[in-house]
């Protein structure tokens, strides 16, 4: 499919700058949540640009320097561990992605979010927006975004944390529930980057 169909249907419709947004991590049991908002110039030429999930760590790096050395604009937010909890994910996932929006240095006219969630019970994307399942892999902007928010997270993940609390070794697993990441709760307990509400299993199986 081409990447830029959903785009040239909004083109056609009159919104002539259009954003793209997506959030990464939304199922580890520690880390922030991450989402991204990017801008693109009208059928930019981005070589290999797909949904993150479907590249390598090496190829999602390459692409997050081209494109944001390309884009328009793009904008990358978190949402922190301790938020989550305070929450739950699914509003997180939401103030993820508003704040990347409310960091975009040009407003766009209308913001393509990926999947079928535009609110939780507390915060809600504000701006003008449609949401598209499978978004990231159906449209350049959205592919893009995510791209950036799995890049940026790993990245975060694999140094911030791993140098803060080197003994769960982060960067292996980047705060998903792994054998090695229970392991290593198992040995260690739980640090303050881990999202408690996201441990209950783990809690439960405890002796």
């Amino acid at each position: 499919m081409d990447l830029w169909t959903y785009e040239r249907e909004q083109w056609e419709k009159g919104f002539s700058t259009l954003c793209g947004v997506d959030e990464a991590g939304a199922g580890p049991l520690a880390g922030p949540v991450y989402a991204a908002a990017v801008i693109l110039p009208r059928e930019a030429d981005i070589p290999g640009l797909n949904d993150s999930k479907k590249l390598t760590e090496k190829k999602r790096e390459a692409l997050f320097g081209i494109i944001t050395a390309q884009a328009v604009a793009y904008s990358v937010a978190r949402v922190e561990a301790a938020e989550i909890d305070e929450m739950d994910i699914l509003n997180a996932r939401m103030l993820a992605m508003a704040r990347a929006i409310d960091g975009l240095a040009v407003k766009p006219d209308l913001c393509l979010i990926d999947g079928n969630r535009d609110h939780g019970s507390r915060y809600a994307i504000q701006a003008p927006h449609i949401t598209i399942v499978g978004g990231d892999g159906k449209s350049a902007s959205i592919a893009a975004a995510s791209i950036l928010a799995k890049v940026s997270r790993d990245r975060y993940v694999s140094t911030e944390l791993e140098g803060q609390y080197p003994q769960y070794q982060f960067a292996k697993h980047k705060g998903y529930g792994t054998k090695l990441h229970y392991e290593m709760l198992d040995q260690y307990g739980p640090c303050p980057q881990h999202r408690r509400t996201f441990l209950k299993k783990w809690e439960q199986r405890k002796p």
